[in-house]
């Protein structure tokens, strides 16, 4: 062997091992990022559920919000159901006329609307017409510089 192809091959070597020590710094980097983060989703989760049950409670706050999110979205679930259920029962009279079987009708929408449609549509007009209120009042909050006051604290 050449001192030539010697160094080839040193440098080679060198090069290799400079790769294989890059990708392990790298990996080694997202593993501990993933557990640092997995780690202050623990603590945050722990610190929640502790303050779940230590004082202070506020029991007409509480109530206040299960008013405002339940009581107050059922007009819009009702709504979001009976017009549903109308839109079922036309779809299914003109399949169920073929066969007679119109008789059917309420049977199959009365089932397929409580079972199937009503909890994913209940969860739905809830969660958006919940999300909407909320993302306004942060607006408010925003525009009348509240969040600031805040974040000085």
């Amino acid at each position: 062997m050449t001192a030539s192809s010697l160094a080839k091959e040193t440098e080679k070597a060198a090069l290799l091992q400079d790769y294989v020590l890059n990708l392990s710094a790298a990996l080694g980097a997202s593993i501990l990022h993933l557990l640092e983060t997995i780690g202050r989703l623990s603590i945050f989760v722990s610190q929640s559920l502790m303050h779940i049950f230590l004082p202070p409670f506020f029991p007409r706050l509480t109530r206040r919000q299960v008013i405002d999110i339940g009581y107050y979205s059922l007009p819009v679930v009702g709504m979001t159901a009976l017009f549903t259920g109308m839109v079922l029962a036309l779809q299914s009279y003109t399949g169920f006329t073929r066969f007679n079987a119109e008789s059917a009708i309420a049977g199959v929408v009365v089932l397929s609307v409580t079972r199937e449609l009503s909890p994913v549509l209940a969860g739905l007009m809830v969660a958006g017409r919940v999300g909407a209120s909320m993302a306004a009042e942060i607006g408010t909050m925003r525009v009348t510089e509240q969040i600031d006051a805040l974040s000085t604290l």
